[in-house]
Order: C-alpha cells, then structure tokens, then sequence
C-alpha cells in the first residue's frame, strides 16, 4: 500500500510530490493519464501558446529559473521547466504515465483506486492534482459532426495539419483564440472569427529577457527572489478591482485606448467593445489580437451560428471552411464529474450535486484522507495560481502529519458549510457577479472557481491546519 497516490502531474501533482520528496516521504505514487507529464502545458500546443503570467511568478518559489526567455513564458518553455522539476527532485520514478483513474473508493482505512487498463492501487491517502483547464468543452451547435473538413479543439490542435492556404472559422474568443488567431491569419487563406461575447483585452507587456538580466538573476538569487516579490506585489494590487467593482473603471480605460490604437474602424470597434464590467469574465492580455483582425484577410462574424453543415458554418448565410477550429474553453466546474470517488457515504457527483464545495478549496466531507489543490473557489484572476498550490500543499502536508498518528481525517460537514457561505457572501460584491455568464459560475449561476481576494489572504488562511476542523479517527478505528 502506498502512503500517498496523487492523480495529475501537472504544476499540482508534481508540486505536491516535490514536497513529499523532501520531507522523506517516498512512499507515493504519482499517476498520470497521458504519456508524459505538464497537465495543460503538455496539452495545448497551438501557435502561440503562452502564459499571462509573467515567467518569475509563474514557477515554483522553491526552484527559480534564470534563463527565462521572456517576460511571459510560453507553452514550450513551461513545458520544459516542470520536466527539469521533476528529473531534479527524483519524481520520474513516481509517475505511472497512461494510468488513467477510473474509479477511487475508499475502503474503511484506505483508498483503492482503479485505472482505465485495469490496474489496482491502494493508498492511505489522494491527492487530487486534476486542475480544471483539461477537459475541452465543445458549443452545442446543429450539425456540430457534419463538417467535411477537419475539425478539432484548441487543446487538441492538429501540429500535422498545414493550415497555409486554408479557410479557417474560428469559434469562441476566450484565451486560446486570442493567442493562435494572430499566428494561423499569417498563413490562412481566410480566417473568419465567430465571437459570441467580446472579451476586454488590455495590452501585454512582453518582451525577451537580456543575457546581462539572466547573468544576474544566476549569479545573484536574491535579486531574483525580489524581482519575483515585486511582480507578486504588483498583481496584487489587481485584487483590489474585482473585490470592489467602482475601482476598475482604469482598467477598462486603458482597454479602451488599447482598442482605440489598434483599431480604426469604428464599426468594428464597437463589435468589439464588451457591455459587462471588465472582470465579469477573463480579461485578456494581447498585442497583436486586435491588429490580426484588421487583416484583410480576416473577417469577425458576431451573428449567431445556426449550425454548422459538410461545406461550413451557416449564419444569415452558409461561409465555407477547409476547418474549424474550436476556442471554446473547458469545462471547469464540472471538470471532476468523469471521476467516480465514492467515500463513505456516496460519490463526490452526489455530494456536489448542487454545486462544488470543499473546505479552503481542499478538503471535501464525507471524503476522509482525500484533498484537492486547486479545488473549488481557489482559482485567481489576478495572480498567480502556482502561489496558490503551493500554500494548499504545505497545508495537505500537515494534513498528513495529523494522518501519521491516526487512521483517518475528515473535515467536518459544519466547517465547510460556514467556509463556503463566507466565500459566497464575499463574492455577492465582487465583479463575477455584476451580471454576466462566464466560465467561473456553475450552471446554478453561482461562482465555484475563483478566490474573491488577495493571494496572501488565502495563504494566511492555510498556514496553520486546525485539527478541530476535522474529524480524526484512531488507528485501528475504521471511518
């Protein structure tokens, strides 16, 4: 039996099993469902594929990396960087690569986990290490499977197809499409951009990291560590506008003026220009999304699809493509309800059954030695989501600890109703509930994903476990 299986080896599950390496804890198993490890990193590989946040902040505090290239990393380089982690903190020899979990099931004083091929693991305790942007969600469209040409999703792009000479229709706007968009008009014959909502898009100020700059951070790591302090700081200050809505009117000037210098079509700036409060939805960061538009060969299509037919997309009228790109995002709320986890009293789809919850977005009653990272209302707009994983493992860690000299723990049911009413009492003020629909709230309307504060708030919360929090069950004492 394994003292720890976490499922996922993405920046969580490898965040996690790093910390397991260095406390002398070798007895886990780190399971992961594709041939190799990176989570979303490994996944999305199309044209221009990057992170907004900047590279020093978007790492491990633990294991900085000099020779950043960029401001903003992008998807190769990340890539590569959780690679160096794991060969440099001895977690290969953990991971079970293509061992998909099918089901996990908790025994009395253990889980036994299955996987897709049939293999069996038990373990004290999981961590599930899944994150939320994995899963890629599909519009729901007449004719969706009757295109002729090809057809795949942004996180699954097609690298073996020549998109040079093509007519492209691109659907959705969100993060991916405003990143591959500028690359694929490049080289497409056509590329028509079917938007649904306009995104507000504020500039991004990217550039290549000097020789002279990496010299320094490697010869001196504590200028690293404060540069890293100072990007902390100033994301931040983010936090403030989406707590109180009033204060982001800056943020939507400066979006507008981006607009305004980079598109000189009125008409099309008014296409473009969103009608909900800047931070309902993801704001995005690009300088090249808007000048790709102005193309000639670029055409943004606002009326709504009525479906899609073999030769295209029909709205007043059919618009032929050669193949369809979909940038319509993930399922996020719902991105764990492939997974069948059956604690004591039922499975985790029945316990969320009207929406996701989970103490500090890790631990879920009803589920005894089970914790999540990234788990429910965890997630940042404003910073960093590497910051927070590594807080919530410090706090799995101690979890663990508690777990040493007993057979189970469980959060209490009281504990995590009151934690999740303070949450959803915050949010009721926040920007997300200015009134539009986006990716953070769950189908019931409420927001499930994100963190309504600052990011140092939620450390403060998870630096210390509280054992009367929990439920702690004896050796020998089944739960």
């Amino acid at each position: 039996m394994h003292d720890v299986i976490i499922i996922g080896a993405g920046f969580a599950g490898l965040g996690m099993a790093i910390a397991l390496k260095k406390a002398g804890r070798d007895g886990f198993l780190l399971l992961e469902k594709a041939p190799d490890l990176g989570g979303t990193w490994r996944d999305n590989t199309y044209p221009g594929c990057a992170c907004d946040i900047q590279s020093h902040m978007y790492s491990y505090s633990f294991e900085q990396n000099p020779s950043w290239t960029r401001m903003f990393p992008r998807q190769q380089e990340i890539w590569d960087y959780l690679r160096h982690c794991a060969g440099k903190y001895g977690i290969t020899p953990h991971i079970r690569y293509g061992s998909e979990v099918r089901e996990a099931t908790w025994a009395g004083d253990h889980w036994e986990l299955v996987t897709t091929s049939g293999d069996r693991h038990t373990a004290r305790a999981v961590v599930l290490g899944i994150g939320a942007l994995h899963v890629p969600r599909y519009p729901e469209i007449k004719g969706l499977d009757s295109f002729g040409g090809r057809a795949f999703h942004s996180a699954r792009w097609d690298n073996g197809l020549d998109l040079t000479g093509k007519r492209i229709a691109v659907i959705g706007t969100g993060a991916s499409a405003v990143q591959f968009v500028p690359q694929i008009a490049k080289v497409a014959a056509r590329v028509d951009v079917y938007q649904r909502t306009p995104p507000w898009v504020i500039p991004k100020p990217d550039r290549r990291l000097t020789r002279a700059e990496q010299a320094v951070f490697r010869a001196l790591p504590a200028v690293q560590r404060l540069y890293r302090a100072s990007i902390f700081w100033r994301l931040e200050s983010r936090a403030l506008g989406f707590v109180h809505p009033r204060l982001m009117g800056v943020a939507a000037a400066v979006a507008r003026w981006h607009m305004r210098r980079q598109v000189k079509d009125p008409a099309l700036r008014a296409e473009l220009t969103p009608d909900y409060t800047i931070g309902c939805k993801r704001i995005l960061i690009s300088n090249d999304y808007y000048p790709a538009l102005t193309r000639p060969n670029v055409s943004l299509i606002t009326d709504e699809i009525r479906e899609v037919t073999p030769d295209g997309i029909v709205t007043d009228r059919l618009r032929e493509a050669d193949v369809i790109v979909y940038g319509t995002g993930f399922h996020v709320t719902d991105a764990l309800d492939g997974q069948t986890i059956t604690g004591p009293a039922g499975t985790l789809g029945e316990a969320w059954r009207d929406g996701m919850s989970a103490h500090l977005g890790i631990s879920i009653a009803g589920f005894p030695n089970a914790f999540v990272l990234l788990g429910p209302n965890t997630g940042l707009g404003h910073n960093s989501v590497v910051y927070m994983i590594e807080q919530q493992v410090r706090y799995v860690m101690q979890a663990l600890e508690l777990l040493d000299r007993a057979s189970a723990i469980e959060v209490r049911p009281e504990v995590q109703r009151r934690f999740a009413a303070e949450i959803q009492s915050r949010l009721d003020s926040a920007v997300w509930n200015t009134g539009c629909r986006s990716w953070y709230l769950d189908e019931h309307g409420v927001n499930r994903t994100i963190w309504p504060g600052f990011a140092w708030q939620y450390r403060n919360r998870v630096r210390r476990l509280d054992p009367a929090d929990y439920v702690i069950t004896p050796v020998g004492v089944p739960a």
